[in-house]
């Protein structure tokens, strides 16, 4: 029999160092390297982003630590006009073209301390522990890594460029990707222009490395599975979900609700132990601060690779259409993705 539990039930405890241990690649990336990353040679660029990406690592884990002379100098061929090595490398490219997995293998490769983590597990690590408690823990990292820098909030944006701006100064490498638009992956280009005006001064401090190439996933936005029926929900989950441990089984809306009493930064924790997700009732949501709160549980459901079974509105309708066209649609397109690929992993057992 499945052991049920209620992620209604649970509010984890968490301590700074705790919050600070789970600043690690997801499973998803626990053992990628630069070996296993594939460049298509048809795209020189994801090439060069590897090469540049074992010099940045190479400069952290060297005695002096600084980087020193310029790896792109070599990269680009040497010769006065190359630009100098700067204190943070930054990758610009679409979808599904390994950014996260280069960073991943950059964060295993550098010796510690250090932390991979998403922009918002950053916001959110700010949220729970104050601007300077984090400034202060971070600063005696060699090596921070940000995945998937967001410029949908200004808010946000200008928070975490002055954490990478304090970082930097204290002599912090920082390594981070940037995130394109599903409509914009036609375009597939993040200007270093905007980037630069976007977060200041901090991107004097970057070298922006361009990895272009197709989505490797070609998954865009894929249809949502149908739900099962509510009265097909329990014996779906004893059929999928039978041979499994621990199942978290939740009311939608109930869910939801509980959320709004659990910090985001705690969301790993939220989850830990789990093998499978189940909501019955899955309904549209209609508040932005609900949507983007659950965005980030989703996140954090994916890097576990948790199959989901659910009865309800398909996952390409759990947010509104305005939320899809507005300001955050970024986040939201990820979300859909993502919960859509572990539907399908709970339904059919395809891999997410």
């Amino acid at each position: 029999m499945v052991a049920y539990e209620h992620l209604t039930d649970r509010r984890p405890n968490v301590s700074a160092d705790d919050l600070l241990a789970g600043f690690r690649p997801s499973e998803r990336f626990g053992e990628v390297s630069f070996d296993t990353y594939r460049p298509d040679p048809n795209q020189p660029s994801q090439q060069q982003a590897v090469d540049a990406l074992k010099a940045f690592g190479a400069s952290i884990n060297s005695a002096g630590g600084s980087g020193g002379g310029g790896f792109f100098s070599r990269l680009f061929g040497g010769g006065s006009q190359a630009p100098a090595t700067k204190n943070g490398i930054y990758l610009d490219g679409g979808f599904g073209v390994g950014k996260t997995h280069l960073l991943a293998s950059l964060w295993h490769m550098a010796e510690g301390p250090k932390a991979f983590g998403t922009f918002v597990e950053y916001t959110n690590l700010v949220g729970a522990m104050s601007f300077r408690k984090t400034v202060d823990a971070l600063s005696g990292y060699k090596l921070v890594c940000i995945d998937e820098f967001e410029l949908d909030d200004p808010g946000d944006t200008v928070l975490i460029s002055r954490l990478m701006r304090e970082l930097s100064d204290a002599g912090v490498k920082i390594a981070a990707t940037s995130n394109t638009l599903p409509g914009s992956l036609g375009e597939g280009r993040f200007a270093a222009s905007d980037f630069k005006r976007e977060i200041q001064v901090l991107a004097d401090q970057f070298d922006v490395l361009r990895v272009d190439g197709e989505d490797f996933r070609h998954r865009g936005l894929p249809a949502a599975p149908a739900p099962v029926t509510e009265i097909e929900f329990d014996a779906t989950v004893q059929e999928r979900f039978g041979g499994l441990g621990a199942v978290s089984v939740d009311n939608f809306s109930d869910l939801i609700e509980h959320l709004s009493h659990v910090h985001p930064s705690r969301y790993r924790q939220f989850i830990e132990g789990l093998e499978g997700i189940a909501w019955r009732n899955v309904e549209t949501i209609t508040e932005q601060a609900v949507a983007l709160r659950f965005v980030v549980l989703a996140d954090r459901l994916y890097d576990k690779d948790l199959p989901i079974i659910s009865s309800g509105v398909p996952f390409d309708e759990v947010f509104t259409a305005e939320m899809m066209e507005g300001g955050y649609q970024k986040k939201y397109f990820r979300a859909v993705s993502r919960l859509t690929a572990l539907a399908r992993q709970g339904l059919t057992g395809e891999d997410a």
